[in-house]
C-alpha cells in the first residue's frame, strides 16, 4: 500500500468516526496510531467525553470484531478469558470463549477491578495470546485494547500496575470539546431522533482486513534515522536520570515510541520520520510509564510537566 492510499484510507476513517463522535479529532489520531503501530490504548477523560462511543465506531468503521466488558469489583479472570465446561453429551471439556476473543476490545473502567482481574489481560496485549487450563489460544494479529478509566471518581477503583500500563502504547487524555463542538453536540444529540444506535447502524466498514495488515506493513517501512533514534533513546534512559521520576521508561517504551513515530509519520503523508513526531509523542507514550518521586509529588509537579522540562533539557537533532 501506498502512503497516499493509507493517507485516504485515514481521512475517511475520521470523517465516518466524525459522523458520530464530535469534537476527539485527536482521540481519533491517536486511535489510529495505535491500531496501525499494534499497539494499545487508555483513555481517561470525565464522564460524557464519549470514550465508550469512540471505540464502538472505530471498531464498526473498520470492521474489527468488537467485544465490550464493563469492568467491576466482582469481575473474575474467567469472565474475560472464558473457561472450559464439560459437556456431558460428548463426554468432553468444551471452551466457552470469552469477550477477549475479538480484535478490539473495549476494556470500560478498567480501574474498577482488584489487579488480579486486570492480569487476565497481560498475555494477551503483549502475546496476543491466551493461556486456559495450560492450553494456549492464539488471538487476531488486529487484537487492540482500547480501556478507558474515570479520573474524578476514586471511590471503588484500584490503580493499574505498572507491568499493565507499560503495555498499553498510549495513553491520551480525553478533555471536553471546544464551544463549537459542543454547540454541534447539543444540536445532533440534544433531540429525540435519530438516536446514536441508528447512526451507529448505518456505519459500515471502509477498511478490510487485507487492507489494514498491508497499512501496518506500510507504517512499519516508515525510514527512522539513526539520529532520530538516538533522540528517542536518549529521552528514554533521561527519563531514568530525572530527579522528578522515582522510575523512568523501560526499554520496551523505547521500541513502542519508535512504532508509534513511525505511525504519525505516515499518516502526515512521510515516508521517514523526524524529531517533531518524536516531540508530539512523548506525553501520550511515557505519561503512563514513570512514576513520580515523593519530592516531586509534593511539590505538585505532574508527569507531564516533568516530560515537557526533559523535552526543553535534551536537544533534538536536525
Amino acid at each position: 500500500m501506498k502512503l497516499e492510499e493509507l493517507a485516504e484510507i485515514s481521512a475517511l476513517i475520521r470523517q465516518h468516526v466524525g459522523s458520530i463522535v464530535v469534537g476527539q479529532a485527536e482521540t481519533v489520531d491517536m486511535m489510529l496510531i495505535a491500531l496501525f503501530s499494534r499497539g494499545h490504548i487508555l483513555l481517561e477523560g470525565p464522564p460524557g467525553t464519549a470514550k465508550t462511543l469512540v471505540a464502538r465506531a472505530f471498531s464498526k468503521v473498520l470492521g474489527l470484531e468488537y467485544n465490550r466488558i464493563q469492568f467491576t469489583p466482582d469481575l473474575m479472570p474467567g469472565d474475560i478469558l472464558g473457561a472450559n465446561i464439560f459437556d456431558f453429551r460428548a463426554n468432553a471439556f468444551h471452551l466457552t470463549r470469552g469477550p477477549i476473543f475479538s480484535e478490539l476490545l473495549l476494556a470500560d473502567e478498567i480501574n474498577r477491578t482488584p489487579p488480579k482481574t486486570q492480569a487476565a489481560l497481560l498475555e494477551a496485549m503483549q502475546e496476543r495470546s491466551v493461556t486456559i487450563d495450560g492450553k494456549t489460544h492464539v488471538l487476531s494479529d488486529h487484537f487492540m485494547v482500547v480501556a478507558t478509566q474515570n479520573p474524578i471518581e476514586q471511590q471503588g477503583t484500584y490503580p493499574l500496575p505498572e507491568a499493565q500500563l507499560d503495555r498499553f502504547l498510549i495513553k491520551h487524555i480525553v478533555g471536553y470539546p471546544d464551544q463549537g463542538s459542543e454547540v454541534n453536540i447539543v444540536r445532533e444529540h440534544g433531540q429525540r431522533g435519530p438516536s446514536t444506535k441508528e447512526q451507529m447502524n448505518e456505519l459500515s466498514a471502509i477498511l478490510s482486513s487485507q487492507q489494514l495488515e498491508m497499512a501496518v506493513r506500510t507504517v512499519a517501512n516508515v525510514r527512522l534515522a539513526d539520529d532520530v533514534a538516538e533522540y528517542i533513546v536518549a529521552l528514554v534512559r533521561g527519563s531514568r536520570e530525572t530527579a522528578a521520576f522515582s522510575v523512568g521508561a523501560s526499554p520496551r517504551a523505547g521500541a513502542m515510541i519508535a512504532a508509534a513515530t513511525r505511525a504519525r509519520a505516515a499518516l502526515d503523508g512521510r515516508e521517514y520520520a523526524i524529531p517533531d513526531d518524536v516531540k508530539a509523542l512523548i506525553l501520550p507514550t511515557l505519561r503512563h510509564r514513570v512514576v513520580m518521586s515523593p519530592t516531586a509529588e509534593i511539590e505538585g509537579t505532574s508527569s507531564d510537566e516533568a516530560l515537557q522540562n526533559l523535552l526543553s533539557t535534551i536537544a533534538a537533532p536536525r
